[in-house]
């Protein structure tokens, strides 16, 4: 059975599909990728759009995390191939995507927040320690999406949070439009470059003299096919975490911005986080969406709130290691209005 829970404001609605024992789906207004049933998500190739993900949403090298240890060995953890034939790259956790609500009406109507308690056991996928999260979303009447995470662990492990969410600011259709005429800037002086695998090299560069740069707003479509540039090569376009600008660890402020000329939408977003993923759908297929939409390659953006991917491998990373004791906390705003 299909639950929709919906979060409403003055002025917009968000949904969240769900099903008793299977994976919920955050979206809305028409901006994000959404589904008509829950099992053309989970037997799609979408399997991962618009869901917070963890218990570490990284990518490391064969699953090994050689710069940490709870037991003084190495620890291993499984994970899937990526394009078929990597044995890596990316890690979530199937509870973190499971949700049971208790309600005989349909749909639900929250008026500000939702919340997600999950819980992954000690060992499960390779991690030591059972932890326990927290997901609130937040909708205001000043269209922001707030999602904030908490958690704790009972034996040292590595936590690394964030929301996979595909934004088409151009509205969804069949097909749904490309969203590489999007306006973007990114608070980032310094981005991550990958190898051919997509894993970071623990390079730090500088955007500057590079198809990278948004510091000011440049169309994102316009740098996307320099095939002379290695790293728009290695992700088959933008696939890379930038190194967000701060004054301090933890601050919340501004990462990012997105304008769609024609419609006038805007995206904005904020976070506590140190990185940002961008990724510019560069592996969609036309899957079928909500409503009769079809997704083609680069018809949406995500922007990826998180600790850099690989942080475990690299020591002069910010840190994702989590111990007993310490609680776990992000917050990531998406904010929407009308340039006008």
């Amino acid at each position: 059975k299909n639950i929709t829970v919906e979060l409403e404001s003055a002025t917009f609605k968000m949904e969240y599909l769900a099903f008793q024992t299977g994976i919920p789906i955050f979206s809305g207004a028409s901006s994000v990728y959404k589904f008509d049933e829950c099992v053309s998500f989970t037997n799609g190739v979408g399997t991962t759009a618009e869901t917070p993900l963890g218990k570490v949403w990284v990518r490391m090298p064969n699953g090994a995390v050689t710069g940490f240890t709870a037991t003084g060995k190495q620890l291993n953890i499984g994970m899937p191939t990526f394009n078929g034939q990597l044995q890596v790259v990316y890690q979530y956790n199937k509870n973190v995507n499971q949700l049971t609500i208790d309600t005989k009406s349909q749909p639900l109507t929250v008026k500000a927040v939702l919340r997600i308690h999950t819980l992954t056991q000690d060992g499960e996928e390779g991690f030591p320690g059972t932890l326990v999260m927290t997901v609130k979303y937040t909708w205001t009447d000043a269209n922001e999406l707030f999602i904030e995470y908490e958690g704790t662990t009972d034996k040292k492990t590595i936590v690394n949070m964030t929301s996979h969410g595909f934004f088409s600011l151009a509205g969804i259709a069949d097909p749904t439009p490309s969203a590489m005429d999007l306006i973007c800037e990114i608070n980032a002086d310094h981005f991550l470059p990958i190898d051919e695998n997509s894993i970071p090299t623990g390079i730090i560069q500088k955007v500057e003299g590079t198809p990278f740069d948004f510091r000011t707003p440049h169309i994102i479509g316009a740098r996307i096919d320099n095939t002379e540039d290695i790293q728009i090569k290695n992700g088959a376009g933008y696939d890379h975490c930038y190194v967000l600008n701060k004054k301090e660890p933890g601050e919340f402020s501004f990462a990012a911005k997105v304008t769609d000329p024609m419609s006038k939408r805007v995206m904005e977003v904020y976070t506590t986080e140190p990185g940002l993923q961008f990724y510019s759908d560069n592996w969609a297929d036309g899957y079928k969406g909500q409503h009769g939409a079809t997704f083609p390659r680069r018809s949406a953006v995500c922007f990826e709130a998180q600790h850099f991917p690989d942080s475990p491998n690299h020591p002069y990373f910010p840190s994702v290691v989590l111990v007993p004791g310490q609680v776990y906390t992000q917050k990531t705003m998406y904010k929407f209005d009308i340039d006008k």
